[in-house]
């Protein structure tokens, strides 16, 4: 089944960008992949720049929800530019890059930069359709890269952790004959050892003597619920993820980037279709955590579908694909 809608993949840009930003502790600063259930058709283009503010007061040092008065609210914000592009009507290529920037009410400065850029390929494994509506299969895999000289070993205030990442996902969708849908993704994340700018940490309560940190693995997965209209589109959304390894927070003490992490977030995604532009918002909260922050996040943005190659013998090539 074709869907006759461009904007149902606008909004999965736009989640998918916004989770992505989620998962690491006070920053929003780790790149996943995006994980919707639609494919941009042969030759067309979809730009996304969007804006995103995260803040918080309270944060769990292990699993000990507490405040910090020294900090008061951190505030991590980011711009981020994010293209998908059709290879063919089965495999896309996505690229990001976004620029972030931190700050807090105490005396500490922030920091701000690029952060990583993160590539992504997507095949659909599997469409099948039935009388109710198409189920279909997604397989994604992705890297990134820091692209900027920026401190890892400075968070709450990092940009990011320098960390070098690889992942691999699975997408499954449900999209009914009117409108509703269904998808849940589940993934893998290997993330690098970093190099920080001191020469000994503690861990796990051991000293050791390097300036080479572990930076644990992560799986995370998401559940949406939506509906879409030829006008707007609306969803609410779960997503959890956890650190595979690593310790928690020292009581008092700065986070670092080898500490357990855990979140789990509830959010809400609008969005209204003009033509081949979107306007998008989603708003979540992290709900419950390990060494993460309480985080309020909202994010905004714009995206525009171009088509860049001729596909033969397809009128409806700004299409998205089903």
């Amino acid at each position: 089944m074709k869907l006759n809608i461009r904007f149902k993949l606008v909004d999965n840009l736009c989640k998918y960008l916004f989770l992505s930003l989620l998962p690491l502790f006070f920053a929003n600063v780790y790149a996943q992949m995006p994980a919707d259930g639609l494919m941009m058709s042969k030759g067309n283009l979809c730009n996304m720049l969007s804006y995103t503010n995260s803040s918080w007061e309270s944060y769990w040092e292990g699993d000990t929800k507490r405040t910090n008065l020294n900090l008061g609210t951190v505030t991590t914000q980011n711009v981020m530019l994010m293209s998908a592009y059709g290879i063919t009507d089965k495999l896309n290529v996505m690229l990001a890059l976004p620029y972030i920037w931190t700050k807090s009410d105490s005396y500490f400065s922030g920091q701000k930069g690029f952060q990583d850029v993160s590539l992504w390929l997507k095949y659909k494994a599997l469409e099948k359709e039935t009388s109710v509506g198409t189920f279909s299969l997604f397989a994604t895999g992705g890297v990134s890269t820091p692209v900027s000289k920026y401190v890892a070993d400075f968070l709450p205030f990092s940009i990011g952790l320098r960390s070098r990442t690889a992942s691999a996902r699975l997408v499954l969708d449900f999209t009914s004959n009117p409108g509703f849908y269904l998808t849940a993704q589940a993934g893998y994340t290997h993330r690098s050892n970093i190099t920080i700018d001191r020469d000994s940490y503690l861990y796990k309560g051991e000293l050791f003597n390097t300036n080479k940190v572990f930076v644990p693995n992560m799986v995370d997965a998401t559940v949406r619920v939506g509906f879409y209209h030829p006008k707007f589109q609306t969803d609410v959304w779960l997503d959890r993820f956890t650190a595979l390894d690593g310790d928690d927070i020292r009581y008092n003490d700065m986070p670092f980037p080898s500490n357990l992490m855990q979140a789990t977030t509830v959010g809400w995604f609008g969005k209204y279709n003009i033509k081949n532009f979107a306007v998008i918002g989603n708003v979540s909260k992290v709900m419950v955590g390990k060494n993460v922050g309480e985080s309020t996040n909202f994010t905004l943005g714009v995206s525009y579908i171009v088509q860049v190659a001729e596909k033969k013998n397809n009128k409806e090539s700004l299409q998205p694909e089903k």
